[in-house]
């Protein structure tokens, strides 16, 4: 068999979703694989490293045309140097692994299943211990928890850490991290790191623990709701009277922040408002926003997808797509994730689903002209 490696086309997009030493070990395992010429350049892989890890570099059309399997970060695209869809570019009953996000795209799904594709997608991979090494979704989100705390830092006009010198103390600067999944407790870490005095806050309580351990305090809010933790660990939607409260008890605290980084998702659903428009009037002329929940809507209701705007005083940065700003080590970890899922599907160089197995259920989308999820 034959594994694909096309180059991403979404703007922005500088990841490559398997890089040399993944190639070499797939390898090692029977498969074969083709890399697109230049799939690698934006994170830095040249052409010459896959080819020394026994990979051939080959043409878009080729990628598409003549693989069993097919690798990308991105669902299935316009592409212009195909002159068509990559959907109608795979060969008929290949493989797909993807983000493929189902749920929202069901023309997308369709036409999978017209080409009797088999699909994959990387954010339904259960949330079971066997699954870790495979959560594309963590990785992902950890260097966009890493990287939103660079962006305050760089936006906040103080410091971050406790500075004395001879012209006095300068005090540190006070971040709030709004979701602790992940990306926010990645950017708690980080944020400490700096020297910031970090508290944080998520509607599930068995997270206080581990925003504890990281040296943030935890901040409780009384919102007539003990718990929110949904299935898989993720939060869950509240109630109308339990966001209400959520918001106006979030409007006293955050005024007495210099910085909030907002992270908090639902899966399937748009992000949940958590700063209000009067919130940020309320906040100090100077502060820093960083929501992580722009592509879904925003925490924030102030945020433009893919912009930094100043509104009230307050800088709001609403990022689409931080990892491609890591490329480098992003592209390691997701190469590692799929090449874990490959191996539960891929036995001895040949395709081997089992659908009893909870991974494969899980996140297998379209096969044999069916739609599974």
């Amino acid at each position: 068999m034959k594994a694909g490696v096309p180059r991403e086309v979404v703007a922005g997009e500088r990841r490559v979703a398997m890089t040399p030493d993944a190639c070499a070990a797939l390898i090692k395992t029977g498969l074969e694989v083709c890399v697109e010429v230049g799939a690698g350049d934006e994170a830095f892989f040249a052409d010459a490293d896959y080819q020394r890890a026994g990979a051939k570099t080959v043409s878009t059309a080729e990628v598409f045309g003549g693989s069993d399997i097919v690798v990308k970060f991105h669902k299935p695209q316009d592409n212009t140097r195909l002159g068509k869809s990559e959907v109608e570019a795979l060969r008929e009953g290949a493989v797909l692994v993807a983000f493929l996000f189902p749920s929202g795209n069901p023309e997308l799904v369709q036409r999978l299943m017209e080409r009797r594709i088999t699909s994959f997608s990387m954010e339904l991979l259960p949330r079971i211990t066997r699954a870790q090494k495979m959560d594309a979704l963590s990785s992902q989100a950890s260097i966009a928890g890493y990287k939103a705390v660079l962006l305050a830092a760089g936006s906040l006009p103080k410091y971050f850490p406790m500075l004395t010198t001879a012209a006095g103390t300068i005090t540190p600067a006070k971040v709030l991290v709004l979701g602790a999944g992940v990306a926010g407790l990645q950017a708690i870490a980080t944020a400490r790191r700096l020297g910031a005095v970090v508290t944080a806050y998520d509607v599930r309580t068995a997270v206080k623990e581990q925003i504890e351990s990281l040296g943030a305090r935890f901040l409780q809010l009384d919102i007539g709701q003990a718990d929110a933790e949904g299935k898989g660990g993720y939060a869950k939607e509240l109630s109308e009277e339990a966001k209400r409260k959520q918001q106006e008890q979030l409007a006293e605290k955050t005024k007495d922040f210099d910085v909030v980084i907002t992270t908090a998702a639902i899966p399937g659903k748009p992000a949940p408002r958590l700063v209000l428009k009067e919130t940020v009037e309320r906040m100090k002329p100077g502060s820093v926003i960083v929501d992580l929940a722009a592509e879904t809507g925003g925490n924030c209701e102030l945020t433009e997808p893919d912009r930094v705007v100043v509104k009230h005083g307050v800088t709001i940065h609403g990022p689409v797509n931080l990892p491609a700003t890591v490329p480098t080590h992003a592209s390691q970890l997701y190469a590692r994730n799929v090449s874990a899922l490959l191996g539960v599907f891929v036995k001895d160089g040949k395709l081997a689903l089992d659908f009893n197995d909870e991974i494969v259920k899980g996140c297998c989308v379209t096969h044999d002209g069916k739609k599974l999820q």
